[in-house]
């Protein structure tokens, strides 16, 4: 039984399968290895020839520019409150989030659809429930599109969702099922476990009956009519079916990849089949003081099958490369698939047999500009929501006493789009001219609100003070 029978007959309805098929086309892309196009065979006038093509491989390489651009080290998440700044650092910590967040943005941007599932562990748990303030931690699944089965959305918004994972316990395989769903208009998580078989759902096994899932309870009543996953995708319409889940960001750009690889597998070959050879005459084998002419092992002599009369004896062969047209038709190809992706028609270079980047910054690319701006939307209420569940699990689960309506602020790394070296020398002058306050320039680069920074400034003006003190 799949996935989506065993949610039928558990009542639950999901999108419709074929989109999956869809999701394992873009994966394949996304793996470098596209069954019918990467191996396929061809006739060489007596026989068919397995063949294999060269790939550039740009089903890896645009996601993980978009995830280099979106998410790396220089993204920076505050909350106002320092305890809840410290809270949510730890979890973050304690599940490698800004390693795994990285890889996350770009399988959502390869695959269409990731999720993030934060979840308290070591709770204690009674007869009449699990018991509040027990938890040991807070852990976070990373989970992508072939894994999230949504049951109900609205305006594109998922707000009830099914999630499954493959676990091996023991030696056995089994299907972990969690269920968010609204029960009178509060969320329920279901937890349910099931013997998996020839990659089958089968039948249902008691939670405590395994290991590691012996302190899951079988459903959390949250009391809550808030959600306890996050869904992150690439901020484009989904043009193939009314499903809320996201498409690949080449998912209309597979005939422009298919072009780049055979560009690039024509480019390849021209220097295996342009390779110098040299035509020899049987008789050209013959022997010189015991030893032979040349090295029947040396590839860049193929002897003839027999002698001929006319010709000479030995026949040197050598090709003219057509690198020009090929690095032409190569770059071509790479600049429909960089626009149709939205990084404008300059960003990748076919340079010396490899694939380069623009690094100047991109202001005048306001294709890009608008486009990285259009994929922040998304991102940004994404991890403002993922800190809020991760403050609420805190204090629901471990006490952790934390503000829940703390201010959640998103600096993303703008670097590549505007010279912050200028700006930060700009501002500088606005401030030594006066034009700028003191507060609004620590407000604006230490990405700190009205009030923090008004606060921190008299400490700067003690420090001021004392370090003149001892001068004097």
């Amino acid at each position: 039984m799949t996935i989506i029978e065993k949610l039928k007959e558990l009542g639950f309805a999901t999108i419709s399968e074929d989109f999956y098929r869809k999701v394992q086309e873009w994966k394949s892309w996304y793996v470098g290895d596209v069954k019918g196009f990467h191996r396929y065979k061809v006739r060489n006038g007596t026989s068919m020839v397995r063949c294999k093509r060269y790939t550039l491989n740009m089903g890896k390489k645009i996601p993980e520019d978009w995830a280099n651009l979106l998410m790396n080290e220089k993204v920076k998440i505050t909350l106002e409150g320092q305890k809840e700044q410290v809270f949510v650092d730890r979890v973050f910590t304690e599940n490698n989030f800004p390693v795994k967040a990285n890889e996350m943005q770009e399988k959502a941007f390869a695959l269409g659809t990731v999720a993030f599932i934060p979840r308290v562990v070591g709770m204690e748990a009674k007869e009449t429930g699990p018991v509040p303030g027990s938890a040991r931690g807070i852990v976070m699944d990373y989970v992508t599109v072939e894994h999230i089965w949504p049951l109900a959305w609205q305006n594109g918004i998922i707000t009830e969702c099914a999630f499954e994972s493959i676990v091996t316990v023991n030696g056995e395989q089994y299907c972990y099922l969690q269920i968010h769903h609204k029960v009178n208009g509060l969320y329920d998580i279901e937890n349910r476990l099931y013997k998996y078989r020839n990659n089958n759902v089968d039948t249902e096994v008691g939670l405590t009956s395994v290991p590691n899932f012996k302190r899951v309870p079988r459903v959390v009543h949250t009391g809550s009519d808030r959600r306890r996953f996050v869904i992150d995708r690439p901020n484009i319409a989904n043009n193939f079916d009314d499903s809320p889940l996201g498409i690949s960001i080449y998912a209309n750009s597979i005939d422009v990849l298919k072009g780049v690889d055979v560009a690039y597998d024509s480019y390849v070959n021209e220097f295996v089949l342009g390779k110098k050879r040299i035509m020899v005459k049987p008789s050209a084998m013959k022997y010189l003081d015991g030893e032979p002419v040349f090295d029947s092992d040396d590839l860049a002599y193929y002897v003839l099958p027999e002698d001929v009369s006319d010709g000479a004896v030995i026949t040197p062969i050598d090709m003219t490369l057509r690198t020009q047209e090929h690095n032409t038709g190569i770059q071509d190809q790479l600049n429909l698939l960089s626009s149709k992706c939205g990084f404008g028609e300059t960003y990748y270079r076919f340079d010396g047999g490899s694939i380069t980047t623009a690094t100047q910054v991109i202001s005048e690319n306001s294709t890009m500009f608008r486009t990285i701006k259009k994929h922040e939307i998304i991102l940004e209420q994404a991890l403002i929501e993922l800190c809020r569940i991760i403050i609420r699990l805190g204090n629901t689960a471990m006490n952790a006493g934390l503000n829940e309506d703390v201010e959640i602020s998103i600096d993303f790394d703008d670097s590549i789009i505007e010279d912050k070296q200028s700006d930060f020398a700009r501002d500088m002058q606005l401030l030594n001219a006066g034009i700028m306050n003191d507060w609004e320039f620590r407000a604006k680069w230490m990405n700190e609100d009205e009030a923090t920074a008004k606060k921190m400034l008299p400490k700067m003006e003690d420090m001021t003070t004392d370090g003149q003190s001892e001068i004097e």
